[in-house]
């Protein structure tokens, strides 16, 4: 059993309060260990640490930043089986995900402690008398708010640009998944980032997270996780005026279109709905096949997803309530018509009786306003929908409330970029499933959210833009 203490300010420190929260290891069913639950004097007491911090951080030499920053991506590859472990007993993911996702958040801080060396603004020509120029300063402290399905990456995802920009950080990762972003906070320490500049407050969201989003003195916050609690957010933000980027839900619509490579597009379109036993908001879960190929692509996808190994090569649902919800969308299949190909059902992984694991599950004959087809349900489970014509794919795809990715299966490269023009999401992909770098911004259209994590846009989301003009005395003889 562990026991887990916020960071603030530098060291670990207990919760103000004395309570704490029971953390579940989701292979086995079983408590693991216990996490502070914090509230607002714990955020108190972050936010007051990263104040201390930030006009120090503020004025670090870029190049430094830039240093540290390099550190930090160094220390987390030295120490990427300690972290993958810590992401195996809080997500119970497989090993090869756990040490893709810490060599991904590595990326994180090495590209953006790279981009220092940009220049940081423009000089504008607007009149001979008048010297203008352009300089993006930091918001200040910056709320980082993270889910419980990809922990340490999507810490590192919003933490690496927010700091190289200069702002200093008030993290909250789940309450269920806490050991990988503190651990990172820790590293990042050892790397010779100066306390206080990360702080993570653990403890849930109504508790801990709303803290931090209505705290005075939090400038910017970013926040990954649910529809429901973006708009939340959204409004305590609006009422401040502060500046959101907001990562959200999903429903990605996956077209095969009947020229495809259709083994290769079949496989991917597994691999789509079951990455991380589906729980990722840019699953691929809606896949629109053209009529021709509807049988077939059926047939392909069926060996592919019973290939994957519950417990070996597909991980469990990570909490407790997702088990249930996703359990519950078999009934509502059932009720709404869809026909079962494969899964369907809870997956008995042999030692771990309590397990939250689910079978890969693929439904057919699905029609797109059929509720699986329209909500997230966030586990490794596929719809497929036939269609007739372009124009008709493409309208299935963009009659959905979410608009984060799109791809689409075709030999046909005028095809291809016809289509990708008219899908209505942040990221196109063309005969490859979801390949996104660190160099690639990520976000979404609708009720996917707003804002750019990863590229170098993400560092525009991380500060503000000032403009100062100064007048140019003329010359002894007149002249300017």
């Amino acid at each position: 059993m562990y026991r887990l203490e916020h960071w603030i300010g530098g060291a670990l420190v207990a919760p103000e309060r004395g309570a704490y929260l029971d953390a579940v290891n989701p292979a086995t069913g079983q408590v693991a260990g216990q996490v502070a639950a914090g509230d607002r004097a714990d955020v108190d007491r972050a936010v007051a640490a990263a104040q201390a911090a930030a006009e120090g951080w503020r004025r670090y030499p870029a190049a430094e930043r830039g240093r540290i920053m390099l550190a930090i991506a160094a220390a987390l590859r030295a120490n990427r089986d300690r972290l993958a472990a810590l992401e195996r007993a809080d997500t119970g993911k497989p090993l090869p995900t756990a040490l893709a996702e810490v060599e991904g958040s590595a990326a994180y801080f090495e590209f953006y402690g790279s981009l220092v060396y940009l220049p940081a603004g423009d000089v504008l020509d607007v009149a001979p008398d008048q010297h203008v120029f352009t300089r993006r300063e930091p918001f200040g402290i910056v709320g980082v708010i993270t889910p419980w399905n990809l922990p340490l990456n999507q810490a590192a995802r919003a933490i690496a640009p927010a700091l190289t920009a200069g702002n200093v950080v008030v993290a909250k990762p789940s309450e269920v998944t806490s050991q990988s972003t503190l651990a990172l906070a820790e590293l990042a320490a050892g790397a010779g980032l100066p306390a206080g500049v990360i702080n993570v407050v653990l403890g849930t969201g109504p508790e801990a997270g709303e803290a931090i989003v209505r705290h005075p003195q939090v400038r910017k916050v970013a926040f990954t996780g649910s529809v429901g609690v973006g708009q939340a957010i959204g409004r305590i933000a609006a009422d401040r005026i502060i500046p959101l980027t907001l990562e959200l839900g999903g429903k990605s619509a996956n077209i095969i279109f009947e020229d495809a490579d259709l083994d290769l597009a079949a496989r991917e379109s597994v691999r789509g709905f079951t990455l991380n036993a589906g729980q990722v908001c840019s699953a691929g879960t809606r896949i629109l096949v053209q009529r021709g190929v509807y049988d077939r692509f059926l047939d392909a996808a069926r060996t592919a997803a019973e290939a994957l190994i519950p417990g070996d090569t597909l991980g469990p649902i990570i909490t407790e309530a997702q088990f249930r919800r996703v359990q519950g969308f078999f009934e509502v299949a059932r009720q709404d018509g869809a026909r079962l190909v494969t899964g369907g059902r809870v997956a008995e992984v042999a030692g771990h009786p309590q397990g939250h694991f689910i079978a890969p599950t693929l439904y057919a004959d699905v029609s797109n306003d059929m509720r699986i087809a329209r909500q997230e349900i966030f586990g490794p489970v596929g719809v497929v929908i036939p269609f007739d014509t372009e124009a008709e794919a493409v309208a299935l795809a963009n009659d959905s409330e979410y608009g984060l990715i799109g791809t689409l299966w075709t030999r046909d490269v005028s095809r291809a970029l016809r289509v990708a023009d008219r899908i209505e999401a942040g990221q196109i992909f063309v005969n490859v499933w979801n390949t996104m770098s660190v160099q690639t911004p990520f976000g979404g259209h609708k009720n996917s959210g707003y804002g750019r994590e990863k590229g170098i846009e993400a560092l525009h989301h991380y500060g503000h833009v000032k403009t100062v003009t100064l007048r140019v005395d003329p010359a002894p003889d007149g002249r300017h």
